[in-house]
């Protein structure tokens, strides 16, 4: 008795396939009418999966699809179009053309050519579209774009035939001292430090023979006060966001040695420091004036002198704390007892001048306290920087994040509370008492949004990546960067690394300037996604992308030369770690190619 038998499973065998079959074929799956044509009789075009025969007692027995090749074959093209055979990842007759030099199949190829015509026969078309694909303008859920056809982006590798780096100039020693110890930052702080020593030698040159010995006490208190406030203006948010309006104002037509310097903006951290130092300097003269006023009992204020020896004590700590090595190895208590101790130290300043005027006043024909308040330097100075000093924590508010895991080693975070500008950071925080954290933000393009990209460099990071938050505390306004000076130039070039495509894409999405990117980091598309890998090919097609993962760590150094050489640029931008920024800008700079990059007081 005739016996129907159910479908089965195939197996596919590597089997040669000429180049005109497989063009027959996949004209077959686009043809209206490819129902209506006979297949070729030596075409292998699929493997029957019923085939029944008779043995030699009669009965019909199934025998083993893999051996047959049946020349039969209909299935339902009229639903099967080009763009939905694409779409299910078929190859189509374009596909065939470009690989018509093969003359043989791989088990692959016969797998994405045969596979869909044997699908077909047993399925149909129908059950096909209705299991694999979506309605049109929709992407398939879970599905990972293949990089060999996505807009324009790829992996590079480090080309071998590198130009030579010329050699560096000046002499080793010196060559150390002017890139290492004598830096813009550094020589800012020299600036600060030398003037405000200059006039502490005049001021006790003129009063030697004062009595009591020294100069005014109100002089030096107003002295220390003002190198504290210019401390604090330095890095007040609005000031920062001035003084880059101002420089990136520099017409084109200026000299290019002119805007090589106006582009160390970024350096004036060396400002703050040695603001903050000759502050301290200032009031350890002081100090020591009362001191010896107390001592020889011509000034009876205990509680001035236990203030000011307090107060001494927060300049040190803070001074201390803010050294760069100690800075690094523990940059919580840096931020710790920078922020306690300043405003511990700004009360007990309000208090010092309370009391000294206090004494004052109590002396015989002296004014009144609020006229000798008044009246002092001190006070006004005083003023300014509490209103500073409070500003950015009248603007702390608590906004909804929306996060998006990238993968195990980045996020991204989008905001939609404010529109922001390009190339500013943004301070977030989960605990706003304990803990900072800037990160550069990248507009969005409707501008109504921005986002930024956080990876995993510490404990802080970390825990947003395992542990999404959808909330942050920020305070403040965002503070240009230091990639907003490359508008002063006509070309450039921007090297990073890992995360710093974050600020780089801030810049080039928002604010596009001829540019070369070379970006180093492992596994970029697994690890910032296809969106960030097509935000960066749109800002640069060229753009330079090196998997370290697969081609190792390269020499960015003489990549970044090649790319300066090859692309005529004007400067170098370095966005990385800070030990690959240090040497990427003095392996340059060394060498007379201007390049730039944060350090770690900008």
């Amino acid at each position: 008795m005739s016996q129907q038998l159910r479908p089965e499973p195939l197996e596919l065998e590597k089997i040669s396939v000429d180049s005109s079959t497989a063009a027959s074929l996949a004209t077959a799956m686009e043809s209206p009418n490819a129902n209506e044509q006979s297949p070729r009789p030596d075409s292998p075009q699929s493997y029957h999966t019923t085939h029944q025969t008779q043995a030699s007692d009669g009965e019909n027995v199934k025998e083993d699809p893999s051996d047959l090749i049946v020349t039969d074959v209909s299935f339902c093209p009229q639903k099967m179009t080009t763009a939905k055979a694409s779409a299910l990842g078929y190859p189509t007759e374009d596909t065939f053309k470009a690989e018509s030099t093969t003359s043989s199949a791989s088990t692959d190829d016969l797998e994405k050519s045969m596979a869909p015509v044997m699908v077909q026969k047993q399925i149909g078309a129908n059950e096909i579209e209705k299991s694999n694909t979506e309605p049109a303008g929709k992407e398939r859920e879970h599905h990972t774009p293949n990089p060999s056809y996505n807009t324009g982006w790829r992996i590079s590798v480090p080309p071998q035939d590198l130009p030579k780096l010329p050699v560096k100039r000046e002499r080793r020693i010196w060559r150390g001292i002017r890139h290492n110890f004598f830096t813009v930052y550094q020589r800012l702080f020299a600036i600060c430090c030398i003037g405000n020593m200059v006039a502490f030698i005049v001021l006790l040159a003129q009063n030697r023979h004062s009595k009591p010995w020294g100069p005014d006490r109100g002089d030096v208190a107003a002295a220390a006060a003002a190198n504290v406030l210019a401390s604090f203006l330095i890095r007040q948010e609005n000031v920062i966001n001035s003084l880059y309006a101002i420089c990136c104002a520099t017409p084109m037509w200026f000299p290019l040695r002119f805007r090589r310097m106006i582009a160390k903006l970024y350096h004036f951290g060396g400002v703050h420091s040695g603001c903050a130092v000759s502050a301290t300097a200032w009031f350890v003269l002081f100090t020591a004036l009362i001191t010896k006023d107390y001592a020889s009992g011509d000034y009876d204020q205990p509680g001035v002198m236990a203030i000011t020896y307090v107060l001494l004590a927060l300049f040190l700590s803070i001074c201390m704390f803010a050294v760069p090595k100690f800075r690094v190895v523990s940059h919580n208590t840096f931020e710790a007892v920078h922020r306690f101790a300043g405003w511990i130290a700004v009360a007990l300043f309000w208090v010092l001048i309370l009391l000294v005027s206090k004494a004052a006043s109590d002396m015989p024909g002296a004014d009144s306290l609020g006229i000798r308040v008044v009246e002092s330097p001190a006070f006004w100075i005083l003023l300014v920087i509490t209103f500073f000093t409070i500003l950015p924590w009248l603007r702390l508010r608590q906004v909804e994040a929306f996060p998006e895991v990238l993968s195990n080693h980045a996020i991204r975070i989008h905001f939609k509370y404010m529109k922001i500008g390009p190339i500013l950071g943004l301070r977030i925080s989960d605990n706003p008492l304990k803990e900072w954290h800037a990160f550069a933000s990248i507009p969005a393009p409707d501008g109504q949004s921005f986002s930024l990209i956080v990876s995993d460099a510490g404990d802080w990071t970390k825990k947003q990546i395992m542990e999404p938050a959808h909330a942050y505390w920020v305070r403040g306004i965002p503070i240009t960067g230091v990639l907003r000076m490359a508008v002063v130039f006509k070309k450039i070039v921007m090297v990073t690394t890992g995360s710093g495509i974050g600020p780089v894409l801030s810049m080039l999405v928002s604010h596009p300037l001829p540019c070369r990117l070379l970006w180093s980091t492992p596994n970029p598309e697994k690890t910032y996604g296809e969106k960030i890998m097509q935000s960066v090919s749109k800002a640069d097609p060229d753009t330079m992308i090196i998997n370290t993962r697969a081609s190792g760590r390269p020499d960015m150094v003489a990549l970044a030369y090649h790319l300066y050489i090859q692309s005529n640029a004007e400067a170098v931008f370095c966005i990385s770690n800070p030990s690959l920024t240090r040497k990427v800008v003095y392996g340059l700079e060394s060498r007379g190619i201007p390049a730039y990059g944060p350090i770690w007081d900008s």
